[in-house]
């Protein structure tokens, strides 16, 4: 990306932080409807990239029903931008109404008991609004990583944004942040890591929707060596202003095995309760890159160069 174009990609989130959060919430809806209406009927990259992620979630479905699906992902993916912009002018009580888990007592016996908790999510509906709410209704701070993102006034505005939402945010690429991750743990606090895509390109093959992918062993990795409630999260929206979410019984770490071992079989176990959110509202998993290794492979695509293997230009969220 050169200068220019990170300049204007700064403004532009700068711009929407600092407009849509003034606009009315009907107006903001309707915005949001309208962009992801005409970014999808263009059929750029991103939209059908969401296609080809969708075809594995829903392998039955029909061209037209994935188009159905690309067309509500765009949608609820603006929701999104459009929620995250504004979140900085909810209320207290607006953050509040706006998220309603199931099964909290998953995480509400876990911090009764003193323990380190894990909340592990996939790329599905608004996960800072689900943080926004656990800092405000459970008044329980977090802490979680957030990638490097280009340029680096673009990654300090999203700092700053999880920040004023009350999380603790370390840089994904700092090689501290798995020991401070631990220290909270170990001190019975909570993290919040989104873990259904692998930024390294060193983590754990898992089976996922019946194809080969990786996913991050940070999870499984913290709750072995602290002890910490290992949980995984999915959410989605239905029809009302209110995100829906559920928090899914712990994993358990195997009695048996190398770390090496439990952490392949942790990781699994995590990725299966995704793959069950994420079969049931596929319109609300944003996922726009690539993802499973047959995409990765340019000797299984020949479209991909190695270079886009490891910096995938198909830039989503944080």
């Amino acid at each position: 990306m050169s200068g220019l174009q990170e300049r204007l990609t700064d403004g532009l989130y700068g711009l929407g932080w600092g407009t849509v959060k003034k606009l009315p919430e009907p107006v903001a809806v309707r915005l949001g409807t309208t962009i992801a209406d005409t970014t999808w009927k263009r059929r750029g990259p991103l939209v059908r990239r969401l296609e080809s992620n969708y075809a594995r979630v829903v392998p039955d479905a029909s061209p037209e029903r994935l188009a159905e699906l690309s067309r509500a992902g765009m949608r609820s993916y603006l929701r999104y931008w459009m929620e995250s912009f504004r979140l900085p002018a909810w209320s207290e009580q607006r953050i509040r109404t706006g998220f309603a888990p199931e099964d909290l007592h998953h995480l509400t016996d876990g911090f009764a008991g003193g323990q380190g908790v894990i909340l592990a999510l996939p790329h599905l509906a608004n996960w800072d609004l689900a943080g926004a709410w656990v800092t405000t209704e459970l008044k329980t701070p977090f802490t979680t990583v957030a990638e490097r993102l280009k340029p680096e006034s673009l990654y300090d505005r999203f700092v700053a944004y999880r920040e004023g939402l009350g999380m603790e945010v370390l840089p994904h690429n700092g090689g501290t942040a798995f020991g401070t991750l631990a220290r909270r743990l170990r001190d019975g606090g909570l993290v919040c890591l989104v873990a259904d895509r692998d930024l390294s390109a060193s983590g754990v093959e898992v089976d996922f929707f019946g194809e080969p992918t990786r996913m991050p062993a940070g999870p499984a990795l913290l709750a072995q060596q602290t002890g910490a409630l290992l949980l995984p999260v999915t959410l989605w929206y239905d029809d009302s202003p209110v995100m829906q979410g559920r928090v899914h019984p712990p994993i358990e770490v195997p009695q048996s095995g190398t770390r090496a071992e439990k952490t392949s079989v942790m990781t699994q176990a995590l990725a299966d309760a995704f793959a069950t959110g994420i079969a049931d509202h596929p319109e609300d998993w944003h996922m726009l890159q690539r993802l499973w290794l047959a995409d990765l492979d340019p000797a299984k695509d020949p479209g991909r160069t190695s270079k886009e293997s490891s910096e995938d230009p198909e830039k989503g969220r944080p």
